[in-house]
C-alpha cells in the first residue's frame, strides 16, 4: 500500500510539474481550482441523480444493485476530485461521467462475481447433512410454584 501511495504522489507531482512548465504556475493553480469547483458541482449533481434513481427503484420494489454501485462510484469520484492534483481530478472526473462510470461499474461487478464463492454465482442448492434429535418431553402445564420473592402489584 505504501508503494501505491508513493507512486500516486510521484505521478501527481510529475503532472503538476508538466502542466506548470507548459502554462505557468499561476494558471496551473487556476486550472486546479477550476477543476475542484467543476468537479464538486458535477459530484453534487450526479450524486443527486444517483440518490433519486435509488429511491425510485427501492419504491418500485426492485433490486437496486446498479443504483447502489453508481452511488458508491459517484462518492469515490467526488472524493478524488477534492484531492489536489491532476491525476486524481482526471480519475474522479471519469467516475463522475455516466458513460465511463458505467464501464467501471460493469468491470467492478464482473470482478466481484469472479471472486465470489461458486454457491453465490449460480442458483445451486446446498445440501447440508444433518440429524434430527428428539428431546425428552416436558410437562405441558407444570404445577405453579409460589414466588420466591415478594410480588408487588400496583392495582
Amino acid at each position: 500500500m505504501a508503494v501505491v501511495f508513493l507512486l500516486y504522489v510521484i505521478a501527481e507531482v510529475a503532472a503538476v510539474w508538466a502542466v506548470a512548465s507548459a502554462i505557468g504556475f499561476i494558471p496551473t493553480l487556476g486550472v486546479l481550482l477550476a477543476g475542484a469547483f467543476l468537479g464538486s458541482w458535477l459530484a453534487r449533481r450526479e450524486g443527486g441523480k444517483a440518490a433519486r434513481a435509488f429511491m425510485t427503484t427501492a419504491r418500485a420494489g426492485r433490486p437496486a444493485h446498479a443504483e447502489v454501485t453508481n452511488g458508491m462510484l459517484v462518492g469515490l469520484g467526488g472524493l478524488l476530485i477534492l484531492l489536489p492534483g491532476f491525476v486524481s481530478d482526471v480519475a474522479g472526473l471519469l467516475l463522475l461521467l455516466p458513460p465511463t462510470r458505467g464501464i467501471v461499474r460493469r468491470a467492478w461487478v464482473r470482478r466481484i462475481e469472479r471472486r465470489a464463492p461458486a454457491a453465490y454465482r449460480t442458483n445451486q442448492v446446498i445440501v447440508v447433512d444433518s440429524e434430527v434429535v428428539d428431546e425428552p418431553r416436558r410437562e405441558q402445564n407444570p404445577p405453579p410454584h409460589p414466588p420466591q420473592h415478594p410480588v408487588i402489584d400496583s392495582w
